[in-house]
């Protein structure tokens, strides 16, 4: 087994060790964790000013041209006048994260304790570098501080956070905000079998949801789409 396949088997073998009235009293007592990591996020988040997220694999190395790409769009942004927060980790999220150090713009990181992968980056402001137990807690502030979400190629995670976006936008349980794909020739399979299949041939969504988000490639086109989206609304990044 790799890796990966180690650590998995290593958690499962723990959490099957558990009885059921341990598990039971376990989730009674999380109830205080959780509280405390949303009032610890509140209070930090709500000082920060407006922000975008910026989403994507941890997996990309610092010489791959979407981290270089995603730390260009993160100093563009900054330079607009609005921060990034990113999931504090490596790869994207630190190219991210260093873009916005680098246009001496805001740079939170909302980071998760993971098995493997996720370590916080050295770009994130000291005072806005959270830490997270759990998914949807840390989900919820994605949500609620950020006035876009530029999602950079990425796996099961940045997936996650794309779909969970267009969902609450789609059902209105959120006002809207600019959700950019960046990567034409990574999302186009996907956007297509949105359009084809969930669209076209079965009808699981609404024509108007395709345009619920937007496919660009460069970080001028991001900031573009940004700016004019709030500006549509008289809005700016520092209202």
């Amino acid at each position: 087994m790799n890796e990966y396949e180690n650590e998995d088997h290593r958690i499962q073998s723990k959490f099957q060790q558990k009885t059921w009235n341990e598990i039971r009293t376990n989730d009674s007592w999380a109830i205080f964790k959780i509280m405390s990591e949303f009032v610890n996020g509140f209070e930090t988040m709500g000082r920060i000013g407006p922000c975008v997220s910026i989403f994507g694999s941890a997996r990309t190395k610092p010489d791959h041209e979407y981290y270089l790409l995603a730390e260009e769009i993160a100093y563009k942004i900054s330079k607009a006048g609005y921060g990034v927060i990113t999931g504090g980790g490596p790869g994207i999220m630190e190219a991210g994260n260093k873009g916005a150090h680098r246009g001496g713009g805001t740079s939170v990181g909302l980071n998760i304790e993971l098995p493997f992968e996720q370590h916080f980056n050295p770009y994130i402001d000291n005072d806005k570098n959270l830490q997270f137990d759990y998914f949807f807690v840390r989900k919820v502030m994605f949500v609620k501080y950020s006035q876009g979400f530029v999602v950079m190629p990425g796996g099961f995670g940045t997936l996650d956070e794309l779909f969970e976006a267009i969902t609450l936008i789609q059902t209105k349980k959120i006002g809207r905000f600019p959700i950019i794909l960046v990567g034409s020739s990574f999302w186009g399979g996907l956007m297509e079998w949105i359009e084809n299949v969930l669209l076209e041939k079965y009808q699981k969504i609404s024509p108007g949801d395709m345009n619920l988000f937007k496919i660009v490639d460069t970080a001028d086109e991001v900031v573009e789409h940004l700016n004019s989206f709030y500006k549509k609304y008289n809005l700016s990044p520092n209202f």
